[in-house]
């Protein structure tokens, strides 16, 4: 029944509605493909912004249901996902490729690599499914990502606590694992106007791993010795700051769409509209010092 609970609780959060634009979108990036699904999250869940950019996750069987190159598939084999950036009837997105077996092995608690758990913990929708058995495999990742997040919250904090402070408390964590710029505060700004799903998913998400917590009022202790986990997690962390150093060195190579993201976001933060030419679009790395040298003439232009 608790695992029940649970499932209850994050099937509303994916079937939740959104914008119908996404759901377009969406559509429009799938396609005449048959992935199993695509996940929604991050900040455009949170608030709505057309002019902001969206993040997707599309959910394959095999990395063979999606086209890509021979070099690129090797590269989300070996170290996914690989990410691309998407623009379509004035709407961005960055959509990222992972099979359901890769999710699922980043989603365990034995896994060194954060970086699915602790997104997937958080908000998300399911924006388009295949059919409804892909929507149960979904829902069973999802509830993993939940139940791992939980239990390393349990084992790296020190209570009595209160379920907000379980959470920023392990998202401050898995952030310098992460290597991201964030500071302590963005844990936080992660909950707000959230604190209620938070507080409401903890305990369930214990209550279903089987962890047991004493309650008094808001606060609640968690029943574990964490010293074991603790050494484990330092592991992690050696290990996941050199992963996702990797991950970053494999984006240069792999981001398709870089260069049209990088303009866009020169743009969205105030600089000048760099206009790709098809052939800097198709070559990013070879065009980089090109299109920064003219960012930066531009930028100096404005300042006399």
């Amino acid at each position: 029944m608790t695992a029940d609970a649970l499932d209850r609780f994050l099937i509303g959060e994916l079937t939740h509605p959104v914008d119908p634009r996404l759901v377009a979108f969406v559509r429009a990036i799938v396609g005449e493909r048959r992935p199993l699904g695509v996940l929604f999250y991050g900040s455009g869940l949170r608030a709505f912004d057309a002019d902001g950019l969206f993040d997707f996750y599309i959910l394959l069987d095999s990395l063979e249901d999606w086209p890509q190159s021979a070099p690129l598939r090797l590269g989300n084999a070996l170290l996914p996902p690989n990410v691309h950036y998407v623009e379509r009837d004035g709407l961005r997105a960055k959509v990222a490729l992972l099979t359901l077996d890769q999710f699922l092995a980043r989603s365990r608690p034995d896994s060194r690599d954060t970086t699915i758990w602790a997104r997937f913990c958080q908000p998300v929708r399911l924006v388009w499914v295949r059919d409804e058995r892909a929507a149960d495999r979904i829902l069973a990742a999802i509830r993993g990502c939940v139940m791992t997040a939980a239990g390393w919250a349990a084992r790296l904090g020190e209570g009595p606590m209160t379920a907000e402070s379980w959470w920023s408390g392990l998202f401050i964590r898995t952030y310098g694992v992460e290597l991201r710029v964030e500071t302590p505060e963005r844990a936080r700004v992660l909950m707000a106007d959230g604190e209620a799903r938070y507080a409401a998913l903890l305990p369930l998400a214990w209550r279903a791993a089987g962890l047991a917590f004493d309650r008094d009022g808001p606060a609640l202790t968690p029943l574990v010795t964490p010293e074991r986990a603790r050494r484990r997690w330092a592991r992690i962390a050696r290990r996941g700051r050199m992963l996702n150093v990797a991950r970053l060195l494999k984006a240069a190579f792999t981001f398709e769409g870089g260069a049209a993201y990088l303009a866009w976001k020169i743009l969205r933060h105030g600089g000048p509209d760099l206009r790709l030419s098809p052939f800097e679009a198709r070559h990013p790395l070879l065009c980089l010092p090109r299109l920064l040298w003219r960012a930066r003439t531009v930028l100096l232009r404005r300042r006399k």
